[in-house]
């Protein structure tokens, strides 16, 4: 018995019209199902390129998910150009226990320099500890581990040092979609921050 040749079928796949101009009617449950099987966040550009369409597009279509995810349990996290899905912190508690994780708690020290770190990105391991006013390279090495905070490249100032942000995990950990969730400060604290 011969081999059966399967052709998938639905909008936007095996369409012959598709091959040609390299363009596919990207649609939100198509964005969705390649956030979906991504091992890694993707940019707006690299989704751009891969279905062939403008990056207005992306955003539009972003938004439309971001909408249609609101009250389920995964949504979309965006850090700069990159987005990922991620399920809901509401969710959060059950997630762990399937994958028998226990959330780890953070020590005042890791939260004070997790704040810092969030609300002045990018920000080096200096000005961590002058704001902080003790040395502070076990809690970055710390929650560097974690993935909390993130390499962001090089000062460039003299020596070069590393500057720090975070990423997706701490979107994921504190349930943020972007840092424009984060809340605002208290005056005293933004002015301490600023320093």
């Amino acid at each position: 018995m011969a081999e059966e040749q399967l052709t998938p079928v639905g909008p936007g796949i095996g369409d012959p019209t598709d091959e040609q101009d390299g363009a596919i009617d990207l649609t939100v449950e198509q964005l969705e199902a390649l956030l979906f099987v991504a091992e890694r966040p993707l940019t707006r550009r690299e989704i751009a390129s891969v279905a062939g369409v403008g990056r207005e597009t992306v955003d539009s279509l972003l938004g439309d998910l971001e909408v249609a995810l609101r009250d389920r349990g995964i949504r979309v996290l965006a850090a700069g150009d990159s987005v990922q899905l991620a399920t809901s912190p509401d969710a959060g508690a059950l997630i762990a226990r399937y994958v028998g994780a226990d959330g780890v708690r953070l020590s005042p020290a890791s939260l004070e320099t997790l704040a810092i770190v969030a609300y002045r990105q990018p920000v080096t391991r200096g000005v961590i500890e002058r704001i902080r006013g003790v040395d502070s390279d076990y809690v970055v090495r710390s929650l560097l581990h974690r993935r909390l905070i993130v390499e962001q490249g090089r000062a460039d100032s003299p020596g070069r040092p590393i500057l720090y942000g975070t990423g997706f995990d701490f979107l994921e950990r504190f349930g943020l979609t972007s840092l424009d969730d984060l809340p605002a400060l208290e005056p005293e604290a933004a002015l301490r921050l600023s320093e």
